[in-house]
């Protein structure tokens, strides 16, 4: 979620401001300035700007960080819809942070700038939308006062101010200086009639396609600027780790290393500002850095997590299941509901920790002056990045430049700016502009891991086979475990969703929370606990409805029903409408032909699941060898985002989160032993290579209404449990442990 510094600015908060200035000979509308605490004094910020070159191309600033989810193709699509231009003349250019400094604190110039939990788009809809209508505003303004005529006998057509009534047609780009002197509307004007839109809502691709699949897209590994020096840091193999001595004279001889020293890591249980102690080389390129790190002899001190382990981290999980733990939720009588029960069920399911391993490892550029600093960083949250070098450097915010670089992969890992901080320090003790390189191994063994969880699920049914009292006892390790001014009674909110289904449908409902502190950092993985909860919940509807004699797709129908919406106020909020859930179940069992005859071994899985204001459900088809060889047959995955402001992203969005959570679930795991993550690579974090996926891959975006919601997520939930309710159904192993690995070839030979 984003912090609260980064929220959006309410519409009765935002102006709009136009000015005309000539760059490079075209004029440029900068716009929207949001109005500041100090608005009283008639302070405002430019922010958002759009280029008009005399050619009439257009050039569309995005204010949020591109981690491929297409919110750099998306924004701008809102801002030029309104505006009215040709998207075929649209180019888009990245802002950077705009933080500016107030009497109450910090403002943001071009609104809230960040990325998580499916808001880029979301928390800039009508925000955007608003920029392009005031600029075309603007233009129809001052169109209307070289010609003499009112404004409403102006409309527009892409990239000109029409009149009839004068028979008029004026390029945008000979109206922006004298749009730029006009005073501003008291409010916003009102936005187009989405039936008449010819850019939002149709599918586009992604605006800089072209320079990704040639090489020219600019990721944070790509930085370059002048005098920089090259660093790595050697960190702590050890969960809390120290550096207790180092011998950096062997690293000193390595041809380019420059510099050699420590780097001091957060104490044990405190909040993180970078994740570990260690040794951060300096050199003249990254080649030297790593030669320099790995010539360096480094005794460690192996701290306090010495001793812990994945098979200690279980066995307490299923000890602390034997016991009561902390009731977050308690609605109406669960305990006289289940004791009343024709039929009850329980099983216990695992999900392990997982890495991110985004393609682009963690890098940042940061050069720390007397009274200055400038972060180039390919970063999920650019407030926190230029948190954390205000943290490193005791400079004000106001004089930390962030640009923000194209980020070859987020999944939540990139929220966390300890890579920015790294850098900050490194270049703080130098001098020099640094551009901190992690590798591969850094980033699987130094990483802040999805949580881990035991799961325990009881249902009580009636002699209908209807749910009537429904718990989910958790034992996992929170990521709030060191959250600054986070109780240790609320470190459940990060694992359980009170408000996620069946509350509201099944009256009588406990969830329960035990909080297991292994030393292992946690975060936010791409759709957090919605990833595991979905995987436990539909996978114990599937043994539910088995166990009950009922069909699987029925069962599920029955229990979300018809559409109608309740309350929800977890993120994604404040509605939750299982009806839309239903609708895309059967759409998918449709599409697969569930019910169909199928050959031996051969088995079809379903799930659904709400994410974030978003609905998700797949339907999946497998085949399972006598000897448990895994064969994908084929995949239905479909979601409904309500409007999709550009379908060929949320397809896109849809297809990479099927893969993401079908390769998860089949091999990924971070383990731990004696104090250490034993993974260091993909050979032994093995994601799933394309050819486990099958060409019969459909990806749907079902439209619902006129609000969107994000996709970055919604895609990933559902697809764990319909694969292993598809492996059931094949071959009759329940898998109640992901990743699936090798059990079924345990169980089969």
């Amino acid at each position: 979620m984003l912090s609260k510094d980064n929220r959006s600015f309410d519409a009765d908060r935002r102006r709009f401001l136009i000015s005309g200035a000539t760059v490079a000979g075209s004029l440029v509308l900068g716009m929207p300035a949001v109005s500041l605490a100090n608005v009283a004094n008639g302070v405002q910020q430019i922010g958002f700007f759009v280029e008009i070159g005399p050619d009439g191309n257009v050039v569309i600033g995005s204010n949020q960080p591109e981690i491929g989810q297409g919110v750099r193709t998306a924004l701008p699509m809102l801002v030029a819809e309104e505006l009215d231009v040709a998207w075929s003349q649209v180019s888009v250019r990245q802002m950077p942070l705009g933080i500016v400094k107030t009497a109450e604190g910090f403002t943001w110039k071009y609104g809230g700038q960040g990325v998580g939990g499916s808001t880029g788009l979301t928390g800039n809809w009508d925000y955007m939308r608003q920029v392009g209508a005031t600029a075309r505003l603007q233009l129809m303004r001052a169109a209307a006062d070289r010609l003499g005529v009112p404004v409403s006998h102006c409309r527009t057509r892409p990239g000109y101010v029409l009149c009839d009534a004068e028979a008029a047609e004026i390029p945008y780009s000979e109206l922006v200086a004298d749009a730029a002197r006009l005073e501003l509307p008291d409010e916003p004007p009102p936005l187009k009639d989405m039936r008449d839109y010819r850019i939002v809502g149709k599918p586009q691709n992604a605006i800089d396609a072209i320079d990704i699949v040639t090489g020219k897209a600019k990721y944070g590994i790509d930085t370059h600027e002048p005098d920089m020096r090259y660093a790595v840091i050697a960190r702590s193999p050890w969960l809390n780790g120290r550096v207790k001595s180092f011998d950096a004279a062997r690293a000193l001889a390595v041809d380019g290393v420059l510099d050699v020293f420590e780097i001091k890591g957060p104490d044990p249980g405190a909040p993180y500002l970078v994740l570990a102690h260690g040794v951060a080389v300096v050199a003249t390129s990254t080649w030297s850095a790593i030669k320099g790190r790995d010539a360096l002899d480094i005794d460690w001190e192996p701290g306090p997590n010495a001793k812990d382990s994945s098979k200690r981290f279980w066995q307490q999980n299923r000890a602390m299941l034997k016991k009561r733990g902390q009731v977050v939720l308690d609605d109406g009588d669960f305990d006289a509901a289940l004791a009343a029960a024709e039929t009850t069920v329980t099983r216990q399911y695992q999900v392990p920790f997982v890495s991110h391993a985004p393609l682009e490892p963690q890098n940042c550029y940061v050069f720390v002056e007397d009274d200055r600093c400038h972060v180039i960083a390919p970063t999920q949250m650019p407030s926190g990045a230029s948190r954390s070098a205000a943290a490193v450097t005791g400079l004000p915010r106001e004089n930390i430049h962030v640009d923000i670089s194209r980020v070859g992969g987020g999944f939540g890992r990139r929220l966390t700016n300890d890579y920015v901080a790294e850098a900050a320090m490194i270049s703080m003790k130098t001098g020099w502009p640094i551009k901190l390189q992690w590798t591969r191994e850094d980033d699987l063994q130094h990483d802040f891991y999805r949580p881990a969880g035991l799961h325990e699920m009881t249902a009580g049914l009636d002699s209908d086979g209807k749910v009537t009292a429904w718990t989910q006892r958790l034992a996992s390790a929170s990521k709030y475990y060191r959250r600054p001014n986070m109780p240790d009674e609320n470190l459940w909110q990060a694992e359980l969703y009170s408000d996620d289904f069946p509350r509201r449908i099944v009256d009588n409902m406990r969830l329960e929370y035990f909080h297991n502190a292994i030393g292992l950092p946690r975060g936010s993985w791409r759709a957090p606990a919605h990833t595991a909860n979905a995987f436990v919940v539909q996978s114990f509807l599937d043994e539910v409805a088995i166990e009950t004699e009922q069909d699987p797709l029925r069962f599920r129908l029955d229990l979300f029903g018809d559409e109608r919406e309740l309350p929800y106020e977890n993120h994604g909020g404040p509605q939750f409408n299982p009806g839309r859930l239903s609708r895309l179940l059967k759409f998918v069992a449709e599409r697969i032909g569930y019910g169909r005859q199928l050959p031996e071994r051969r088995g079809i899985g379903l799930a659904a699941h709400f994410t974030f204001g978003g609905y998700g459900a797949h339907a999946i088809e497998v085949t399972v060898a006598p000897d448990g060889e895994l064969t994908i047959e084929r995949i239905v995955a479909a979601i409904d985002t309500g409007f999709a402001v550009n379908p060929r992203a949320v397809e896109a969005q849809l297809q990479g989160g099927t893969i993401d959570g079908i390769s998860t679930a089949l091999g990924l795991e971070i383990t731990v032993k004696d104090g250490q993550v034993q993974q260091t690579n993909f050979h032994d974090y093995p994601l799933a290579r394309i050819s486990r996926f099958p060409a019969r891959f459909e990806a749907h975006v079902l439209p619902y209404d006129q609000t969107p919601t994000g996709a970055g997520e919604m895609g990933i939930p559902s697809a764990a449990p319909a694969l292993t309710n598809a492996i059931f159904a094949a071959s009759g192993i329940r898998i109640r442990r992901l990743p699936v690995a090798d059990q079924l070839r345990q169980a089969l030979t």
